[in-house]
């Protein structure tokens, strides 16, 4: 975080310098929250051994996650660094994907909602796409959706009477 504001503070300071502009470093650094002699270091600083060793695991799991085209959580990746000889635990790992913006992708299973069966056999024509009847109640139809919500599947069926066009509450 604060290598973002060092390099924030830089560019302006740059800028300002190219723009024949005086600028207070200071003055943005102290607005900005960080200390004059940690920026005056950070040119200087020399990754340790657990940086870069962060560095590379980011790398890592940045490639397994690519790899599985974003479909890869935590335990998944975790499970296949352990594979290639890493140790590190899926805590870690997930702490370290929240950091570089990774998510895992939730597939929604695959859900049949209708069954195919052969009714020609079973079932005759006695309305004969004779749709106007002669008389209330004589003739209903029906149909029936499903909705889907976070519960599960909701069906929906409606009953209408063709005499009046009505739904039959």
């Amino acid at each position: 975080m604060t290598e973002a504001i060092y390099l924030e503070v830089t560019e302006k300071a740059e800028t300002a310098h190219k723009a024949k502009r005086r600028v207070s470093v200071s003055g943005m650094l102290k607005y900005l929250g960080v200390s004059r002699s940690g920026y005056r270091a950070w040119p200087h600083h020399v990754p340790s051994n657990a940086e870069k060793r962060r560095e590379t695991i980011k790398a890592k799991i940045k490639d397994i996650y690519e790899e599985s085209k974003q479909n890869y959580g935590a335990p998944k990746i975790t499970k296949k660094l352990q594979e290639n000889g890493e140790r590190i635990s899926e805590r870690t790992v997930g702490k370290y994907m929240k950091q570089m913006g990774m998510k895992a992708q939730w597939v929604k299973p695959y859900t049949i909602t209708t069954k195919d069966s052969d009714f020609s056999s079973e079932l005759q024509n006695i309305l004969d796409e004779k749709f106007n009847p002669e008389r209330p109640n004589a003739v209903w139809c029906s149909d029936i959706t499903y909705i889907w919500t976070i519960d599960g599947f909701v069906y929906l069926t409606s009953i209408m009477d063709l005499f009046s066009r009505k739904i039959i509450p």
